[in-house]
């Protein structure tokens, strides 16, 4: 059997709030395999995201392991971790992160740029195609309802064609009808470039959808099981 794509072991995390050192996870130990959708689920408060910023190497983990693609996070300094997610990570927020003084075109485009790809104007515009915006690759965020951005921010993430997807609640600040399109996408996206996906969510019909959920709960796996 081929070794996870993404194995966190007994891994914590400690952030400085105002109030001192908190503990925001506790003993997380999880493998992820390729080509795996997993919905990551549970209250407010409960580590979902701090969970999804750990395995794309966004925070250290403060004990215990945390591997992606067979690579150890914890022994990789910044400029390391941000090349492995510049070629191997898309990522999409809730609250998009699109650059306001570009377009949509040189928003998606952005990434390809960085890491040298000649072709990054060509497969900009063949990734917002797929989202229906290749008529808005001209448009600033400013001039994009919040739905186009989220589409904007979906091809960005896909430009890469990544190995794996982590999505932080994308729906959360859109209507319902425009975030069923956007999961929609989001798992097409999936689809196209065959790969693993991880995907925080507080919609439990969003995460039937996926191969796998997992329950969080006070910074602690509390359930997972295979989606019914």
């Amino acid at each position: 059997m081929t070794s996870p794509i993404l194995s966190l072991t007994d891994a914590t995390l400690s952030l400085e709030g105002n109030a001192g050192l908190v503990q925001i996870l506790h003993g997380i130990s999880l493998d992820v395999h390729r080509g795996e959708t997993v919905g990551l689920i549970g209250p407010s408060g409960s580590g979902k995201s701090s969970l999804l910023m750990l395995m794309g190497g966004l925070e250290r983990a403060t004990s215990g392991k945390v591997m992606a693609l067979d690579h150890d996070l914890s022994a990789m300094n910044e400029d390391q971790l941000a090349r492995l997610r510049r070629d191997n990570f898309g990522i999409v927020f809730q609250s998009f992160h699109l650059i306001p003084t570009m377009t949509a075109i040189e928003n998606v485009a952005t990434p390809l740029e960085l890491a040298n790809q000649p072709d990054a104007q060509e497969r900009a515009a063949q990734e917002l195609e797929a989202v229906g915006l290749h008529a808005r690759g001209g448009h600033y965020p400013s001039q994009l309802s919040g739905g186009e951005q989220q589409r904007v921010a979906l091809a960005r993430a896909a430009a890469p064609r990544p190995a794996i997807i982590l999505a932080d609640e994308p729906t959360g600040n859109l209507d319902s009808s425009t975030g069923a399109a956007i999961i929609d996408l989001l798992f097409d996206l999936r689809d196209r470039h065959d790969a693993t996906l991880v995907l925080v969510t507080h919609d439990p019909e969003l995460a039937a959808r996926c191969d796998r959920v997992i329950s969080l709960r006070d910074g602690r796996i509390e359930t997972a099981e295979a989606a019914a």
